[in-house]
């Protein structure tokens, strides 16, 4: 008769799962994706490495569930936003600016989960990550511009630049520094300086999609940033 887990069991593995993800997450918004090893990921989970090897073979396994679950957050906050919004212009200013807010609040973790220098195996597993990311937004570009809210382009390129830009305007190792107490969370960031290099990067993808500046000025403003965090909240 074969071994049937009970819903207590599972809860347990469920939750150690989280808890090794956490760590993991944790151990990369502070130092990067070098800092995510198995044994310090073990000591931050308050278990053995051993039981992180039986959740997750390898560091290359265990960075894959990480940014899976980066991925799932990130692109699920900008789909939230978007579906808040009154149309299709709005919802990818909207989609934009979350994205672009996140980023810059936990600015170490996002650099780590999409572009820091990696090995070619950690890099594949971050790609999905990144064609998820062009998707949501080619998707939401060519919606806006089959409606005549924007000129007719390749919304696939289109999405791309517009993810290229708000990563490298705001986190990339060529982008001003708004708010240096950012990369590290135990200092106070500054919301206005934080808010305004998000408008800056926002307004500038519109304006390259086509967006008139006056009604990307408008659209940028009206659009609510989401705080700081880890979560985004």
């Amino acid at each position: 008769m074969a071994y049937r887990r009970t819903e207590r069991v599972v809860q347990r593995l469920s939750a150690r799962h989280d808890a090794i993800i956490a760590a993991a997450r944790a151990l990369a918004a502070e130092g990067g994706m070098a800092a995510v090893q198995i044994a310090p990921v073990a000591e931050r989970a308050g278990i053995a490495a051993g039981t992180v090897y039986r959740y997750f073979p390898s560091k290359t396994e265990l960075v894959a569930a990480l940014v899976a679950a980066a991925a799932e957050r990130e692109i699920g906050a900008l789909r939230t936003a978007a579906a808040g919004a009154p149309g299709p212009l709005s919802a990818l200013a909207a989609a934009l600016t979350t994205f672009a807010a996140r980023v810059l609040a936990q600015r170490k973790l996002a650099w780590a989960t999409i572009a820091e220098p990696v090995d070619a195996e950690t890099d594949v597993v971050r790609r999905r990550y990144r064609a998820a990311l062009v998707a949501e937004f080619a998707s939401r570009i060519e919606t806006a511009a089959a409606g005549g809210h924007l000129p007719e382009q390749d919304a696939a390129r289109s999405g791309a630049a517009l993810a290229g830009a708000v990563v490298e305007g705001l986190i990339g190792p060529l982008a001003p520094n708004a708010d240096p107490a950012a990369a590290d969370p135990a200092k106070a960031r500054d919301p206005a300086k934080a808010r305004d290099a998000v408008q800056a990067v926002a307004l500038l993808a519109l304006r390259a999609l086509g967006v008139p500046d006056a009604r990307a000025r408008g659209l940028v403003v009206q659009c609510a940033l989401p705080a700081g965090g880890e979560d985004g909240g």
